[in-house]
């Protein structure tokens, strides 16, 4: 959500399915019976978790509500703004948790998965139109169907030594964002990591700002987004070519991580992941059902 939420435009987004190990059909489930909404659309939740818990322990937390999906599997979603849905694996209050982000009017919905703060469970969310069309985001099937020691381990080591620590400090849990993790903050083993690149740029950032997109990036979307790509140096006509994104280091590998593991390659991988259009958003008009898988 971060900066995109905040503006209620329409937009669209279409995005394929990555392809994995079962269908599509197989993974998203029938969308027959899903009841019409009295409100703005319905939410499906989807326990994708490979069996690891049963419906009675996959748990969703939203407007006020809470209910395993034994209970409610569907949602009548109000008007709401800048709201969250979170979600749980176990009990209510697990720490095995997400969440998604959206705002949504009466014939328009804006939504998006996260990685801004950090990784907790796999997810994925396909909103269908009144009118027919489909777009996707979140995590591959192909990293659904991976089993979480196995999604640890392959991000342990597609990671630079400066990375490594993000999937263990909170494991099993969460993996860490890099603006989260106190080894990149002022005092940090890391702190100075992008230090010699914005220098050598002329600029006066944090190794923190860049990855959380503070202090004098807050209001420079464009640039942060090239400070974590690596690509700053660049002219800034080739800050949204995709093939340059994260060739050298300093660069934001966690952010890389997750792009390379979802849908159409779109992530929220740091708060402007938007800049260049590569973030996790979808924004549709005259919605009718959105179906959310969370994976373990």
């Amino acid at each position: 959500m971060r900066r995109l939420l905040a503006l209620l435009a329409p937009a669209v987004l279409l995005v394929a399915l990555a392809a994995s190990p079962a269908s599509a059909a197989d993974f998203w489930g029938p969308t027959t019976g899903i009841p019409v909404s009295s409100r703005v659309m319905t939410f499906k939740v989807l326990n994708r978790t490979n069996g690891q818990y049963p419906d009675s322990k996959v748990f969703w937390t939203f407007n006020g509500q809470t209910h395993s999906i034994a209970e409610q599997q569907f949602v009548d979603v109000p008007v709401i703004s800048a709201a969250r849905m979170y979600f749980h694996l176990g009990t209510p209050t697990s720490e095995y948790s997400d969440f998604v982000e959206l705002n949504t009017t009466a014939a328009w919905i804006g939504v998006n998965t996260t990685r801004v703060d950090g990784f907790g469970l796999k997810l994925a969310l396909r909103v269908h139109t009144k009118g027919g069309q489909e777009a996707t985001v979140g995590e591959t099937q192909a990293v659904f169907a991976q089993g979480r020691n196995a999604t640890f381990q392959e991000f342990v080591n597609a990671m630079p030594a400066q990375f490594k620590h993000l999937a263990q400090v909170q494991a099993p849990y969460r993996i860490l964002a890099p603006s989260k993790s106190a080894q990149f903050l002022p005092g940090g083993q890391y702190q100075n990591y992008y230090k010699a690149y914005t220098s050598s740029l002329g600029l006066n950032v944090s190794t923190g700002d860049v990855f959380g997109c503070a202090g004098s990036l807050a209001s420079n979307a464009a640039l942060c987004g090239a400070l974590n790509r690596h690509v700053a140096q660049l002219p800034q006509g080739q800050w949204g070519d995709v093939s340059k994104f994260y060739q050298a280091a300093p660069a934001n590998y966690y952010a890389r991580f997750w792009h390379n593991h979802a849908v159409g390659s779109k992530a929220y991988g740091f708060p402007y992941d938007d800049a260049a259009n590569q973030s996790s958003f979808i924004a549709l008009n005259n919605p009718q059902y959105m179906l959310i898988a969370v994976g373990w």
